[in-house]
């Protein structure tokens, strides 16, 4: 113990009220000797930095209980084979949490990570998390500095989410019933030949451009009817003030 606390810079009172706060886990023992390790060490060295931010020891205690909790990153980036390569092209970023505090600061609690943790927008691996994507970590980053709680944010991306995967669900249908139908149905209790295969692949691999093209027309034309309707609607305002 005495070793472990000079390490993380902090006195061995210290330590001792951590373990019973119950921040850092429990040493692995053999009779009477404890025995610590890496893993303690980062943890002990995360809390210190979470300190120097401006964190409580309870709001700490609530973030790490949160973070224990995190599911394995595995079931995020969706690992899992696949007849063909993912459509995103995101790049995970893995941060420590204090890095991950220095991104959203005081937005940083318990009940915003086990949101983004249910998301899939965080995952945890080890000592660190993983988010699923570096341009959504970017975008979630520059609007909390506009000012927009995180809580706002993640509920945004929470229904965004829910209309990406019915517009997914519209192109699908549509390849599935008029195009793959043949195929799809004759293989549903035998595996595809070659040939089938690389039909599938191919008329997937068609629909990955047009899809986005679609997505990205109606989304700007969209923005573009939103924007103007309550630029209108302020100039109203203004006008009506003016009068």
């Amino acid at each position: 113990m005495p070793e472990l606390a000079k390490e993380a810079g902090i006195t061995v009172r210290t330590l001792r009220f951590y373990r019973e706060r119950k921040l850092i886990p429990a040493p692995r023992r053999e009779g009477r000797i404890a025995w610590y390790n890496e893993h303690h060490l980062a943890r002990l060295r995360t809390i210190g930095a979470l300190l120097e931010r401006g964190h409580t020891l309870g709001g700490i205690a609530e973030l790490l209980a949160a973070f224990e909790s995190g599911r394995d990153v595995g079931e995020l980036l969706g690992l899992e084979d696949s007849i063909v390569t993912p459509w995103s092209e995101e790049t995970p970023v893995r941060l420590t949490p204090e890095e991950l505090a220095d991104h959203f600061s005081e937005d940083i609690s318990a009940e915003n990570l086990a949101a983004s943790l249910d998301l899939g927008y965080l995952a945890v691996d080890g000592d660190e998390f993983v988010h699923i994507s570096r341009r959504l970590l970017d975008a979630s980053t520059d609007l909390v500095d506009k000012g927009i709680p995180l809580a706002a944010v993640l509920e945004a991306a929470r229904k965004v989410r829910a209309h990406a995967d019915a517009l997914a669900d519209i192109f699908t249908t549509l390849v599935r019933t008029h195009v793959l139908a043949d195929v799809l149905d004759r293989t549903a209790d035998e595996p595809p030949t070659a040939e089938e295969a690389e039909r599938i692949v191919q008329t997937i691999e068609k629909l990955r451009p047009l899809s986005k093209g679609v997505v990205e027309a109606e989304l700007s034309m969209a923005m573009d009817r939103r924007v103007r309707r309550e630029i209108d609607a302020w100039m109203r305002e203004r006008e009506c003030g003016d009068d």
